[in-house]
Parts: structure tokens; sequence; C-alpha cells
């Protein structure tokens, strides 16, 4: 990868803290330094001096590798020849903000890496428009977390067991689906009042963080965290993905029916990262719905996230082919993606057919796709294909 002209790695969830990607940078830096090749970050924090020599070395083409937030799609960011673009955690990502990767180069090839799916994605993926790899296996060493639902009534047992797990030196998360407490939500915990409750039993055992917390106040909070001065870390949905503590191995997620199937696999996927065995509690406040319980099902029985995408497909939908949504029914009057797939296939094959004996499109089944094109307006559908 390192030999195709500028790399470009995206991490947008973090494009309030940029600590994860932080972390991605830390990583790669060994790896560019042995291929011999210039490295840096862009993020929407950096100083004005900083952010003008990045910006430059990209221009000039001097700085061949930049890792960086939702800032590299600023206008004002130019790359001399883009020739590849990475986009980590592609499902947080919308369809403007990964065709905007397109348009910064000629001809730029996209890398997209998730965990989880978005339906959208799978259904670019049986039009045939995307090529997917799938690594199905774990890294050595790593196993299965085990998953369980609990009903919120027994929230002091969960309080007791993470005590037990403290007490053997290990670590843990625990999720809350708001910041504070705004009082017309429903009764959600928040995470400013979960990490004072907790705190009262564990002490300075027990940390925070969330979006709006400073970014220093954020790392301070997460290198605590990882270097042990902090045990319990309470958090928002902002320890989603980047976040990469081995001995962290007990995640709580409070009102996971609250949370969707992709946030629940990512917020799994921060434990279970060494070779300790991890357990992920799943806290529900009763009644839930059918669709709410479905997703606690999936979630319970699988962590294979073409799995727990396809059931999320089930569930939400493909979302619009050609349009900005990322689930919801297709504006589809006949086709069902589900049910004709077979015919997906078919179209696809005879697409490649097509092209292999008129690349012009000149015969008459040719003008007749033509036509097609024109029809389904033909520019913006390729703009959208091509992401």
């Amino acid at each position: 990868l390192l030999a195709i002209g500028v790399l470009l790695v995206v991490w947008f969830i973090f494009r309030y803290t940029g600590l994860g990607v932080r972390m991605k940078a830390v990583g790669l830096a060994p790896l560019a330094a042995r291929a011999g090749v210039a490295i840096d970050l862009l993020t929407g924090r950096d100083a004005a001096n900083r952010r003008t020599a990045v910006l430059l070395g990209l221009a000039d083409g001097t700085l061949p590798l930049v890792v960086g937030t939702h800032a590299l799609l600023q206008d004002d960011v130019r790359f001399q020849d883009l020739a590849l673009a990475v986009i980590d955690e592609q499902h947080r990502f919308g369809v403007d903000q990964r065709l905007a990767l397109t348009e910064k180069g000629t001809a730029v090839d996209i890398l997209a890496m998730t965990a989880t799916p978005i339906p959208r994605t799978l259904q670019m993926s049986a039009y045939g428009d995307m090529d997917v790899s799938a690594i199905r296996e774990k890294p050595p060493g790593r196993t299965p977390v085990d998953t369980r639902a609990i009903p919120m009534d027994r929230l002091e047992e969960v309080v007791d067991g993470l005590a037990r797990h403290l007490a053997t030196g290990a670590k843990a998360f625990w999720v809350c689906p708001r910041v504070e407490d705004g009082g017309d939500l429903g009764g959600l915990t928040d995470a400013t009042g979960r990490a004072a409750t907790l705190g009262s039993r564990f002490g300075k055992r027990v940390g925070l963080v969330h979006g709006r917390m400073a970014s220093a106040d954020k790392d301070a909070v997460m290198t605590a965290f990882a270097d042990g001065d902090v045990d319990v870390l309470v958090a928002t949905t902002v320890v989603e993905v980047g976040v990469n503590v081995p001995s962290a191995t007990l995640m709580v997620i409070e009102h996971a029916e609250r949370f969707g199937l992709a946030q629940l696999h990512q917020l799994r996927g921060r434990v279970g990262r060494g070779t300790d065995k991890s357990v992920c509690l799943l806290l529900y406040q009763p009644p839930v719905s059918d669709t709410m319980r479905q997703r606690l099902t999936t979630i319970r029985d699988t962590d294979d996230g073409f799995a727990i995408a396809e059931a999320d497909l089930a569930l939400r939908g493909a979302g619009d082919m050609l349009g900005v949504k990322q689930s919801g029914l297709p504006d589809f009057r006949l086709a069902d993606l589900p049910a004709h797939t077979d015919l997906l296939a078919i179209a696809h094959d005879d697409a490649r057919v097509l092209l292999a004996n008129d690349p012009d499109l000149t015969g008459p089944r040719g003008e007749a796709v033509r036509t097609l094109l024109y029809l389904w307006e033909r520019d913006a559908a390729i703009r959208y294909l091509g992401t």
C-alpha cells in the first residue's frame, strides 16, 4: 500500500476528539518508517501553522501518507496525486462523504474496511459494484466474547459482578446512551450520572469520557485507563472504535435495546482483544419491541459481522441505491433484494458479457443500455456507484 502514491486513512467517528486517528497514526508510523515513507496526521483541532505545513506537503507531494479525520474532506485539502483512499470504519461514513474522497483525485482507488458492513454496502455488493474480501478468522489467541442479555432490574447484581471482575485485576467499559440527564428521554441512563454512582463505590478507579469533554481531558482519561490508573471507563459511544486496551475484558452496555446492531457489535469489539476470556453484558429495559428483541438476540447469538449485517438488512432495509440514505426500504416497485438475489447475479453476468462484446455500447443492446442509463440519470448514478 505504501508504494501507491498518497494513502488516505479517515476515522470519521473521531471527528471530535481525534483520539482514534492518533492511535492509528502511531500504529502506522513504524511501518512507514521501515518503508522510508513520510507520514503525518491531520485533524480538525490542529494548530494553524501545523495544519498549513501538512496541507503544503500533500499539495506538493512531499507528504505521501496522511492519516486523518473528516478534516481531510475539507475543500482546502488538495493532493498532488491521490491514488488510494482507505476508509477505516466505513459504516460511519455517509454516501456524500465517501463520494467526496473520490473527487479529490483521478480514478482514486477506494479500500473500505469495517467489522460490520452496513445494509447499503450489502446491496452494492449484491449488484456487483463492490468486491468484498471477508476475513472471518480472529487473530491468534483470541476467544469469542461471552455475550448475555440482562434486564435492568438486575443492575445491582451486575455492579456486584463488576466488583468481582475488578478484584482480578482486569478492566471494564461501561457504556451509556447519553452524556447527562436531560429529563426527557424516558429514563435513559446518562454517563455522567453512572460515573458518579460507580465512583461512590469504586472511588478514583472510575473514569469518564464523552464527546463534550475537551480533547486533552479525553486523552488524559484514556491514557489513565490504558496505563492502569483507571479500571472502569464509563463512556458514551465515543469509544465505539479505535480504542485498544487488551486488559479490558468486561463491556457493560446500558439500555442496549436503544443501540443499533452495528453499534452493539463495535462496542463489544472493545473487549476480547487479548487472550483472557471476555464478557459483554447487554442491559435492557423491558418491555422491548419485536425489533429490539431481534437485535438483542442477534448480537447475543453471533459475533460474525457479516451475519449481523444480514440481520440488519432484514430489519432495516438495504437503503436507496442512488441516494444518501443508508437504510430503509429502497424505492423499487418490483425488485426485492433478498428475494431476487439470483436475478441480480444473472443481470451482473449479463452486463459483463455485454461490455466484453460491445465496450462502447454501440450495438443494438448497447444503445438500449445507453437509453436506460440516460433515463436513470447516468451521471448521478455513476458517481454514486463509484463510491
